[in-house]
């Protein structure tokens, strides 16, 4: 008798795998809480920032929450609590490490760099690192930028790339670091400094929510090819990026992600009614047709 109740008690343990008893990581932290946080930024229009109601809003939020419907469903909760931490460019990938955060759900580029301390899922925007300047200074090119104070945001790619072509490139540009994008803008408009490097999106939203746009322009030269944004999670968790990857899949295949990028890029979002009039690009598309969490900018086509 004893020998059958093994065998059944065998039985019924390898016919349920997903049991949390063999969650990991991850996953098992959630099942075992109940909760999921969320890494947002406050800022980050339209991405992920807090409109008037205090409610943290945005593109990357929307795409967060279908993950979090997934994770919920293959978890099998009834109720899944959403905390968010607020995160800046410094700090997000340290507060991802060290288990403070689950997802960071931003405006974070995925790149081979960083992909040696967190992971990524499928990519959900492609921007190009330009820069904004105001037009009656007529700079377009990065050679432009020769001698000049430029600035940028702390602990982002969009600096680093301005530092290796101003080193590169012996052109003796001044570059100030500022601690967000608004800061940034903030000191071109008041002309503290002349330019701001950042992915080419951010400066849109930062121009439209502007008090005058017409005073500004976005280069046409740029510091890198289109880059791929991502969903950050944390390295070295299989299961649990086997489930977010799925989430994004599915969405990314589905006429809902054209609805969702509509929304934010195609019409008025709070809190001011800005429309950014970006419509979605041709290699947006493709890469949602075929989903991929690979950094190099050259596999979404340029």
């Amino acid at each position: 008798m004893r020998s059958l109740t093994t065998a059944a008690v065998l039985a019924i343990a390898f016919a349920m795998p997903a049991q949390a008893q063999d969650l990991t990581g991850t996953l098992k932290k959630i099942k075992e809480t109940g909760a999921i946080t969320l890494g947002v930024r406050d800022s980050a229009v339209p991405f992920s920032y807090i409109d008037e109601k205090q409610k943290t809003v945005g593109y990357a939020i929307d795409i967060c929450m279908k993950i979090v419907e997934e994770i919920k469903a293959e978890l099998k909760l009834d109720k899944l609590a959403v905390n968010e931490n607020l995160v800046t460019s410094s700090n997000r990938i340290p507060l991802m490490a060290n288990g403070t955060i689950d997802l960071e759900c931003g405006s974070t580029t995925n790149n081979a760099d960083r992909q040696k301390q967190v992971w990524f899922t499928n990519t959900h925007f492609l921007t190009a690192s330009r820069f904004v300047s105001k037009k009656a200074s007529k700079l377009d090119q990065v050679d432009d930028l020769k001698g000049k104070a430029v600035v940028s945001v702390s602990g982002t790619t969009n600096i680093t790339q301005l530092n290796k072509a101003n080193a590169a490139r012996s052109l003796g540009i001044t570059v100030m670091n500022a601690k967000d994008v608004p800061e940034a803008f903030l000191m071109v408009e008041t002309d503290r400094a002349e330019a701001f490097v950042m992915d080419d999106i951010q400066l849109a939203a930062m121009i439209a929510s502007s008090k005058d746009p017409s005073l500004y322009a976005i280069s046409s030269g740029a510091f890198s090819d289109p880059e791929p944004y991502g969903i950050m999670l944390r390295k070295d968790d299989a299961a649990f990026k086997t489930v977010v990857d799925r989430a994004t899949e599915k969405l990314y295949k589905s006429p809902e992600i054209a609805k969702i990028y509509n929304k934010w890029f195609m019409e008025p979002v709070p809190p001011r009614g800005l429309n950014f009039h970006v419509p979605m690009p041709v290699s947006m598309k493709k890469s949602f047709e075929h989903p991929s969490d690979n950094p190099d900018p050259a596999s979404y086509g340029g």
